[in-house]
């Protein structure tokens, strides 16, 4: 079993925060079914539960397998069910008299709301409630900081562990591997997503899955990995070379440095989030790389590996102090490879934290 390992105070704001806000959004309740906003407002870290935000504070429900945990994790009301979860929480609804249910849309299985709203009491509905939660997650507390530091430092360390193994000939695939492994050692509970490790001419792709391929003399190679740790995620990209980079290499590891740092030093409390992108995205633009740069400059994590807010040309958010953000701009050319610089930051009043110690030069094996 894993939890906070922290009292149920940090829980009781949250869950009070939601519970206070039902009657201005004219809910009598909130349903509460995924996963990582379930935890967040309870506690709860098991893999089936539904918590019903009322009024008054919350009832968690699950399944016996989780009856002992339920408890020790939360300070909700507990109601073990014996069979699926909906007929408990329909049962509770039609108890108290609940008329307005406020859902995730985004969050819920078409059978799951299938299932709740063809047996709903009389008079009651459903509320499509979008992004409450995760707007609340956004700004972290300085507890959570302190979780997704450690996860940081936990990941940085792996990679140092896995890196002075690195040897022309090892495959992708056993780099991801060792990784995943060493992380897990130094007391990381899983990967935050699945390891990219990407070589050569692959590296052109953003989200490539490692394989079979060796690593060979001449190549660069993209190393993307994150750790979860108290349940809380990291998010790194460091860049590997084999053998003596060239010319070419080098001037383009250049403009992928220089536009990571000054999105670093674009990100501020009050920043607009497409402000940040483009300051990474000028760089590129001076280099003329900024075609080759395809994705967001960042985003939001936490709970998950992606989370808002996102660092993109059209996201207009501001950032807050303690949004906890990636920035990782990248250059992506086909028969080169791929060249991403990633560190996880915080966002502060005047700046922000960078978390990530790992160095960010080139990695030359």
């Amino acid at each position: 079993m894993t939890g906070y390992n922290v009292g149920e105070n940090e829980f009781e704001p949250r869950l009070r925060a939601v519970s206070s806000g039902l009657a201005e959004r004219k809910l009598d309740s909130l349903l509460v079914s995924f996963g990582p906003n379930l935890r967040y407002l309870s506690g709860f870290t098991g893999s089936n539960g539904n918590l019903l935000v009322l009024p008054g504070g919350g009832i968690l429900f699950t399944d016996p397998r989780y009856q002992i945990q339920a408890r020790q994790e939360s300070a909700c009301k507990v109601r073990i069910a014996k069979g699926p979860l909906v007929v408990d929480v329909l049962a509770a609804i039609a108890r108290l008299g609940l008329r307005r249910i406020g859902y995730e849309p985004a969050r819920m299985t078409c059978d799951s709301f299938e299932a709740l709203k063809s047996k709903l009491p009389m008079k009651a509905s459903l509320e499509a409630v979008t992004g409450w939660v995760e707007e609340l997650r956004m700004v972290k507390s300085p507890a959570e900081i302190a979780r997704i530091r450690r996860s940081v430092e936990t990941n940085s360390r792996a990679f140092e562990q896995a890196v002075s193994r690195v040897r022309p000939g090892m495959k992708e695939q056993d780099l991801a591997a060792e990784l995943e492994y060493r992380m897990r050692r130094l007391g990381a509970e899983k990967p935050s997503f699945e390891t990219i490790v990407a070589g050569g001419v692959r590296g052109a792709l953003p989200h490539a899955q490692p394989t079979a391929a060796p690593l060979q003399s001449g190549d660069l190679v993209v190393v993307d990995m994150g750790a979860v740790q108290d349940g809380y995620c990291s998010d790194m990209t460091r860049m590997l070379f084999l053998g003596s980079p060239d010319a070419k290499v080098k001037r383009t590891y250049r403009a992928v440095l220089e536009a990571q740092l000054a999105g670093i030093d674009a990100v501020r409390a009050g920043a607009s989030a497409k402000r940040v992108d483009q300051a990474a995205r000028e760089v590129l633009k001076g280099y003329g790389l900024d075609r080759a740069f395809v994705h967001s400059t960042g985003h939001g994590l936490g709970l998950e590996i992606h989370e808002p807010p996102r660092i993109g040309k059209r996201d207009k958010s501001k950032l807050l102090a303690g949004m906890a953000v990636t920035i990782e701009p990248g250059v992506y050319l086909e028969d080169f490879g791929g060249i991403r610089i990633e560190d996880t930051v915080v966002v502060t009043e005047n700046g922000c934290e960078i978390l990530t110690p790992t160095g960010k030069e080139l990695r030359v094996i």
